[in-house]
């Protein structure tokens, strides 16, 4: 059982984060210029893009993000593609937060199959010069409609990081208003319809590699 000096440590660590993040709350928050996702190309690495129907104001109202697009990616006619949608929230004080695809896909009729982890190597930067690769991990889910089903792969992107679980994602956005008087962050996902004949695994292997594809350039538009 904790101590009475320890639960008195505790909560005076609590206080002062607290008073911390009252105080930076006050003053706006100090964000590093970045290019509209409007921007980012249509040509990548092989795959050819093309802009999706706009979302309703009624959904923009729900989301409450700052910039966002929504696209579909096709690299081979016969192959399929994949539907590509990242939100971007330039602050999550006034309660404007990230909603998990888990919570929004059963709305229009999806329902999760199967959810986990998956880590993929990816290239760092665009830039030359820039690290080969490395890992991170993010969510992989197969969710069904009727006989549709889809292969999702998602992350939240924030300052310095790819995170996978929502909650941590949470914990994350409190310690940076704290520690760098910042909040934003995105969601970036990733969707591969598995067509008739067609196995979740080579669904699956295309979206893979269509984020490897799409990773470099995402330091130009989201949190760093």
């Amino acid at each position: 059982m904790m101590s009475t000096p320890s639960r008195c440590f505790v909560v005076a660590g609590c206080l002062l984060a607290a008073a911390l993040y009252l105080t930076k709350a006050s003053h706006a928050e100090a964000l590093p210029p970045r290019e509209p996702l409007a921007v980012l190309p249509f040509h990548i690495d092989g795959w050819a893009g093309r802009k999706d129907e706009d979302l309703t104001p009624d959904i923009l109202g729900i989301l409450g993000v700052d910039d966002y697009i929504l696209r579909s990616y096709y690299r081979e006619a016969n192959a399929g593609g994949v539907g590509l949608y990242i939100g971007y929230y330039g602050s999550q004080r006034q309660g404007d937060t990230i909603h998990s695809p888990l919570n929004c896909l059963p709305g229009a009729g999806w329902q999760p199959d199967k959810d986990g982890r998956k880590v993929i190597p990816v290239q760092v930067s665009a830039s030359p010069g820039a690290p080969a690769t490395m890992p991170i991990e993010i969510n992989r889910v197969v969710i069904e409609k009727g006989l549709d089903r889809q292969l999702v792969l998602y992350w939240y992107q924030s300052h310095r990081r790819i995170v996978a679980n929502e909650y941590w994602g949470k914990v994350y956005t409190v310690l940076d208003a704290v520690r760098y008087n910042r909040t934003d962050a995105a969601l970036v996902r990733v969707i591969a319809p598995v067509r008739d004949g067609m196995s979740t695994s080579e669904a699956e292997a295309r979206a893979v590699a269509f984020v490897q594809s799409l990773f470099p350039l995402l330091g130009r538009h989201l949190p760093t």
